[in-house]
C-alpha cells in the first residue's frame, strides 16, 4: 500500500466515524445547540445572542461585498483534515465554483475564508486544533471573533500546516482585509461584547 492509499483509507474511516457522530447526535441534542467533533471529540455549546449578532454581522459584510448570492455557509459540518475533524464553522464561504457531494458534503479544499465566534467553553479549540486543521487545509483566511477579549485575530497566508500571519483588531476598529482575497474592510463597531 503506498502513502497515498494508506491517507485515502484513512480520510474514509475518518469520515464513517464522524458519519455515525453526527447521526447520534443530530438525535440527542436539543434544537439552540451547536455541536461540533474536533480530534474525536464532541463539543456542544448553546446558541448565545452575542454570537449569533457577530456572525450575522460578518455575514452581511460579506453580502455587501460579493452579493446575495455569495456561496457563505453557517454551522454547516464540513470534515477538516486531522483524526475526526467534524466542523461547522460559524461562517464559511466557499469558491464561487463548490459544487456539494452528495454523500460527502461540501469539501474543505473549496473553503476560501472562515470566521469563528468564541464561544465560553470551547474557544480553546478555535485558537487551537481548528486553527491547525484550517491552515492544514490551506484556508486563506480565518478570523475569530472573541467577544470577551472584545478583539478578533486574524490569520492569514497558511504554509505547511501553520499560519504565517497575525494581525489584532480591537472592537471598534475597521479591520482592513483588502490585502485577502475577500478584499473588504470589516468594521467591528457594532460588534457586541460578552
Amino acid at each position: 500500500m503506498t502513502v497515498l492509499e494508506d491517507r485515502i483509507e484513512m480520510a474514509d474511516d475518518n469520515a464513517q466515524h464522524l458519519d455515525q457522530w453526527f447521526e447520534l447526535i443530530e438525535r440527542m441534542v436539543p434544537e439552540g445547540y451547536k455541536v461540533e467533533v474536533v480530534e474525536g471529540a464532541v463539543h456542544m455549546v448553546p446558541q448565545r445572542d452575542t454570537h449569533w449578532e457577530i456572525t450575522r454581522r460578518i455575514i452581511h459584510a460579506l453580502e455587501d461585498r460579493f452579493g446575495r448570492d455569495i456561496n457563505v455557509k453557517t454551522d454547516v459540518r464540513i470534515d477538516f483534515p486531522g483524526f475526526e475533524n467534524g466542523f461547522c464553522p460559524d461562517v464559511m464561504k466557499l469558491r464561487d465554483d463548490a459544487e456539494r457531494d452528495p454523500e460527502r458534503g461540501w469539501r474543505h479544499e473549496d473553503v476560501e475564508f472562515v470566521a469563528e465566534v468564541i464561544s465560553r467553553g470551547t474557544g480553546m479549540n478555535d485558537y487551537g486544533p481548528k486553527k491547525a486543521a484550517y491552515a492544514d487545509a490551506g484556508v486563506p483566511v480565518y478570523l475569530i471573533a472573541d467577544p470577551y477579549q472584545g478583539r478578533c485575530h486574524l490569520f492569514t497566508d497558511p504554509k505547511d500546516g501553520e499560519y504565517r500571519t497575525d494581525s489584532r483588531f480591537d472592537f471598534g476598529e475597521r479591520m482592513d482585509l483588502t490585502h485577502t482575497l475577500l478584499d473588504l474592510t470589516l468594521d467591528t463597531a457594532t460588534f457586541p461584547r460578552d
